[in-house]
């Protein structure tokens, strides 16, 4: 139980008071105790067997490299965004006049350009805690410092998405992982829904917010559903692995775009109208993959009719999760190493 001095100092500590990221407590206290610099190294078999103590790691590389990519996000946003209202999606005479690959073309374009105001402040909100030597996540395999610990977002792996699951894994990392933790590992019916429920009520009240997150239900669930009964197929040759990735990523990218529409719009009557000039089309097509392809209900912790089929694609999918594709894992397994350093370390004191 922390003390109230503790309590306060995390939740009004300068470094995140204003825009985060949201960060464990045990992260935190970790970081002030000086914790955060001990290291465990792994034996034959992965298995922790020696503790030792590396010298506090310098972060001014990875504060560079972060306010690099704050300014060239600030620049990108004040000058390109500008040119590439979301709004012009429902602009009457663009509506009338535009084909519909134009129609499609410029709603990814805009979105693409409404994304860098995110990517400045959150990598602005990190380079600030690194700088105060928040973020140390360990060394890699070459040796070299991590500061990726509180990091909230993955611009290579959002931008190359080919799945939802990959974009919303690397998009707002920290409350992804927050909303895990309290809702979706807690809730035993419809955990997807739920989840997205709670996430569009975090947000605030536009109605924006909640179109958004139900069509997100939809999308990830159908997502899951072409996933779960395709990709197995798709495997070997490389080449057509290849393919498979490059019609995902399209796919991917349209139907993300066509989502958040209406969380920038925000108002009700404009999303509708978005909406309504796509014909509700990635709807309906969610919809009918679902009746088609349904999901199997799964129990956790055991294995499924749809684990043995992707049984296949597992040496790919580990691949991909070292990418850092899948955050939820390979950031819990992280945290969890770090606790339990932690208490060993304070064992050891003792």
């Amino acid at each position: 139980m922390p003390s109230l001095l503790e309590y306060l100092s995390y939740n009004c500590n300068f470094m995140g008071i204003l825009a985060g990221p949201l960060c464990s407590y045990k992260d935190y206290i970790t970081f002030i105790e000086g914790r955060s610099y001990h290291m465990t190294q792994s034996g034959e078999h992965g298995k922790e067997e020696i503790q030792y103590e590396k010298t506090e790691p310098s972060p001014n590389l990875a504060v560079i490299q972060k306010l690099l990519v704050c300014g060239l996000s600030l620049l990108f946003h004040l000058t390109i965004s500008k040119t590439l209202p979301v709004a012009y999606n429902i602009d009457e005479h663009f509506q009338a006049t535009a084909s519909w690959p134009t129609k499609v073309i410029y709603l990814y374009v805009s979105l693409l350009a409404a994304r860098p105001k995110y990517y400045f402040a959150w990598t602005l909100a990190d380079a600030i805690n690194n700088a105060a030597g928040f973020g140390f996540r360990g060394y890699d395999k070459n040796g070299a410092a991590r500061w990726d610990l509180i990091s909230n977002l993955r611009i290579q792996q959002i931008e190359m998405s080919t799945s939802f699951k990959m974009f919303l894994d690397n998009w707002n990392i920290q409350t992804a992982l927050w909303l895990k933790r309290v809702c979706y590992e807690r809730t035993s019916l419809s955990p997807t829904i739920q989840t997205f429920i709670l996430s569009a009520i975090w947000h605030g009240v536009y109605p924006g917010y909640y179109l958004t997150f139900l069509t997100g239900v939809v999308m990830t669930l159908a997502a899951r559903a072409v996933r779960n009964n395709f990709r197995h197929h798709f495997i070997e040759p490389p080449q057509l692995k290849l393919l498979y990735d490059v019609i995902t990523w399209v796919a991917t990218q349209i139907a993300i775009s066509y989502t958040v529409v209406p969380f920038v719009l925000l108002s009700i009557k404009p999303s509708f109208k978005f909406y309504s000039s796509w014909y509700y089309s990635l709807h309906s097509a969610s919809i009918l993959v679902l009746l088609l392809f349904p999901v199997k209900k799964t129990q956790r912790g055991k294995n499924t009719h749809e684990n043995v089929q992707l049984s296949r694609s597992k040496k790919y999918d580990e691949r991909e999760n070292s990418l850092g594709q899948n955050s939820f894992s390979t950031t819990n397994n992280v945290c969890n190493q770090n606790q339990e350093i932690a208490s060993r370390h304070s064992s050891l004191k003792q």
